[in-house]
């Protein structure tokens, strides 16, 4: 795919955004890289139908709005279908231009070979678009979330990509990551190889209380469960 757009750089200082925001360390990553050259609106998650858990990574709404609360910023959300998430989500970021918006960031590194649907949804809004992590190295998107202070957790592992059930509820660390190289595992999951969730951070008021639940498997995946824990603390 030619390259028609500076989409790296689609964040300029002062500039007001709205964040796709998944509760995992892509996110979470170019959120605060976002941040640091302009001001945050909200964030914006999608739920499936029945509004019980996230689109992209089956977080409880409680979860998600803890993270949002922590970070300091408002949510964005609706529960909709495949079929209705487009329209769904062009809403929302209709709502959010409303409000002073001028950019949407994500935190995707790469795209498809059908072309930018973040541009495409962005456009229809009336936004610009921003992805602070767009073509980086994964290697290095991995190190400088986890040298950044971030803490996550891996709740999602594809099976039959190289992952394993007792990588569940391992922190992403330098260690960690070492183990994926070895293992031929991209470090960022861009296979799709698994998925995380922030528990804390620099852009973190205070860390995520969570409570970790029985594992769910499904064909080639498994899943740890996360649930909000007032009375369990995170460890730094």
């Amino acid at each position: 795919m030619e390259e028609t757009k500076d989409w790296k750089n689609g964040m300029k200082v002062g500039h007001r955004f709205i964040a796709s925001f998944s509760g995992g360390k892509d996110s979470a990553l170019a959120l605060y890289k976002a941040m640091q050259v302009g001001e945050a609106i909200g964030l914006i998650v999608m739920l499936e139908e029945e509004g019980k858990r996230s689109r992209s990574h089956g977080m409880p709404p409680e979860l998600i709005r803890a993270q949002a609360d922590s970070i300091g910023l408002p949510l964005y959300t609706a529960a909709a279908s495949w079929a209705e998430y487009e329209e769904a989500f062009i809403g929302l970021l209709k709502q959010a231009k409303n409000r002073g918006a001028e950019v949407l960031v994500t935190g995707d590194l790469e795209l498809t070979d059908y072309g930018c649907w973040q541009d495409e949804v962005s456009t229809k809004a009336g936004l610009k678009l921003g992805m602070p992590l767009w073509q980086m190295d994964h290697l290095e998107t991995v190190e400088t979330f986890i040298n950044l202070g971030f803490l996550s957790i891996v709740v999602t592992v594809n099976l039959s990509l190289g992952m394993r059930e007792s990588d569940l509820g391992r922190r992403l660390d330098h260690e960690f990551v070492k183990e994926l190289l070895d293992r031929g595992i991209d470090p960022c999951g861009e296979g799709g190889e698994f998925h995380t969730t922030v528990l804390d951070g620099p852009i973190f008021k205070t860390p995520i209380p969570v409570r970790k639940c029985d594992i769910v498997r499904h064909g080639d995946y498994a899943f740890l469960p996360l649930e909000l824990d007032e009375n369990e603390t995170i460890s730094s």
